[in-house]
């Protein structure tokens, strides 16, 4: 059945930012007094949800930033950090418009795979609290946000997931034939990546934000400034450069304009 499998990658917003944030180089982490204005390098980071027109469903994985991102992060701060590009009462590259572009609505996901529980990546779950979507997580990401006691610790806000119906899943999943999951702790808690096998454009491996650009891989693999645990996060690197070499996979990484330029982006194109 993974040979009638369609995967369509959704554009679902564009921040702004300080590039380390993404990727800690020499000479730009750390200015000192005579240096105090030191020029940053502020960079776009998209983000992108992945679309599985399965025989067994529709899956999605991730959805992005929301549409209120600037009321919605005004608390925390990441409104000044991260801006999203755009108008968000405009026509943009939000999830709902993107779904929309391809002809479905979030009551249309039977499976919903949530990366993490990053605002940028669970920022629209609560789309999918209809009744009928299952929303999945790793258990280890569900565990550790049961241990914010305010409103957000990191990037994770409460408002995002809390409250909804999130099934716990462990370790290397398949989700359906030809899809599963790979668990890549060290992002957060419970950060997974995902793996497509596509008859004709092959092994398809998402990363998220295990690796967040072409640079951050390597080798030798390049750390960032928001990291729960860099053993893990080194560990969960090299476990996705073993499988990719192993499987011949494409490695997609979970912020990284420039590649995502070089997809065959929906609603234009799609991998099968």
């Amino acid at each position: 059945m993974a040979d009638q499998m369609k995967v369509h990658v959704l554009e679902t917003g564009t921040m702004e930012a300080d590039m380390t944030w993404l990727l800690l180089k020499p000479g730009r982490i750390i200015a000192d007094r005579h240096d105090k204005e030191m020029k940053r390098e502020w960079g776009d980071i998209p983000t992108h949800a992945v679309l599985i027109d399965h025989p067994e469903g529709k899956i999605l994985w991730d959805t992005g930033v929301p549409r209120d991102w600037e009321k919605r992060w005004q608390p925390s701060g990441f409104v000044d950090y991260f801006p999203v590009k755009g108008d968000s009462a405009g026509e943009s590259d939000y999830l709902d418009s993107s779904l929309a572009q391809v002809g479905l609505a979030p009551e249309d996901i039977d499976i919903v795979v949530l990366s993490h529980l990053h605002f940028d990546h669970a920022g629209n779950a609560r789309l999918f609290n209809n009744g009928k979507t299952r929303i999945l997580a790793n258990r280890k990401e569900l565990e550790g946000v049961r241990g914010i006691t305010g409103d957000s610790l990191g990037g994770h806000l409460k408002v995002d997931f809390d409250g909804l119906n999130i099934e716990a899943i462990d370790g290397d999943t398949t989700i359906v034939p030809g899809v599963s999951v790979i668990d890549t702790p060290g992002h957060t808690w419970g950060t997974m990546s995902l793996m497509v096998d596509l008859p004709e454009d092959g092994t398809k491996i998402f990363t998220s934000d295990a690796v967040y650009l072409r640079d951050s891989f390597g080798p030798p693999a390049v750390g960032a400034a928001i990291v729960w645990n860099n053993l893990l996060w080194l560990e969960s690197v090299e476990k996705i450069r073993r499988i990719a070499e192993k499987t011949n996979a494409e490695v997609i990484f979970g912020h990284d304009s420039g590649q995502l330029n070089e997809l065959r982006l929906a609603p234009a194109g799609h991998y099968q």
